[in-house]
C-alpha cells in the first residue's frame, strides 16, 4: 500500500542510501513531447536535506533532463529495492540544473567525488515523498558499478567533452534548449 511523506524520513534516507541506481524521470510541456526516463548510478546521489536532493549528471548521449527542467521544472525520482524488502520510493519536486560557473557550484561539486564526463549537477526540491510495496520488482545481485562511461570521459579529455558536448547535449530530442547550450556559448564568446 502507497504511503505519502511530506519529506524524506531517517528510514527512507537508510534506504537511498543502500541503492546503487536509481531513475530520473522528467517530461516537456507539450503532449507531443518525448517523456525521459534515465537509470543513473555511481557514486553520484546527494540528500542535502530532508527536502533537498541533488545528483551528478554525467555525459550521456542526450541531454533531456536539463531541457526539460529548464522549460518546466517537474522532475520524479525513483529507487527500487532489487535485493531485501521490496520497496519502491518515489521523490516528486521541482528540479533546477547548476552549471559550473554557478555561484552555488562549488558547494555543491565539493559534496561528490570528481567523476570524469560531469557535466551539470541537478538540484531538487522535493515536496512528495511516495512509497509503494515493491513486490513486483524482481530481485537482483549487484556485481559492481560499470566503468566503461568514465574510461571514455577520461579518453575523451576536456576538449573532447567539449566537443562531444557541443554536437550532443545542446538540444533535447524535441528541440528544447538545454542550459549548457547558453553557457557553451557564453564561454565561447569570452575566450574569443
Amino acid at each position: 500500500m502507497a504511503k505519502v511523506f511530506d519529506r524524506i524520513t531517517d528510514e527512507l534516507q537508510k534506504f537511498i542510501h543502500a541503492q546503487q541506481v536509481f531513475f530520473v524521470a522528467t517530461a516537456p510541456l507539450s503532449p507531443e513531447g518525448h517523456i525521459n526516463l534515465s537509470p543513473k548510478g555511481l557514486d553520484s546521489f546527494r540528500i542535502l536535506s530532508p527536502n533537498r536532493v541533488a545528483y551528478l549528471d554525467l555525459t550521456g548521449s542526450g541531454n533531456e533532463t536539463s531541457a526539460h527542467l529548464t522549460e518546466n521544472q517537474r522532475i520524479t525520482l525513483m529507487f527500487c529495492a532489487f535485493q531485501g524488502k521490496p520497496l519502491i520510493l518515489r521523490l516528486y519536486g521541482q528540479g533546477r540544473v547548476l552549471l559550473p560557473d554557478a555561484a552555488d557550484w562549488n558547494a555543491h561539486a565539493d559534496l561528490f567525488p570528481a567523476i570524469p564526463g560531469t557535466r551539470q549537477i541537478i538540484v531538487a526540491e522535493i515536496d512528495r515523498v511516495q512509497t509503494s510495496c515493491g513486490t513486483g520488482v524482481p530481485l537482483y545481485q549487484f556485481e559492481g558499478q560499470r566503468s566503461e562511461m568514465v574510461e571514455w570521459a577520461q579518453k575523451k579529455g576536456d576538449r573532447g567533452m567539449w566537443d562531444y558536448w557541443q554536437l550532443k547535449n545542446q538540444t533535447s530530442v524535441d528541440g528544447l534548449p538545454t542550459p549548457l547550450s547558453t553557457w557553451m556559448a557564453h564561454r565561447q564568446e569570452s575566450t574569443d
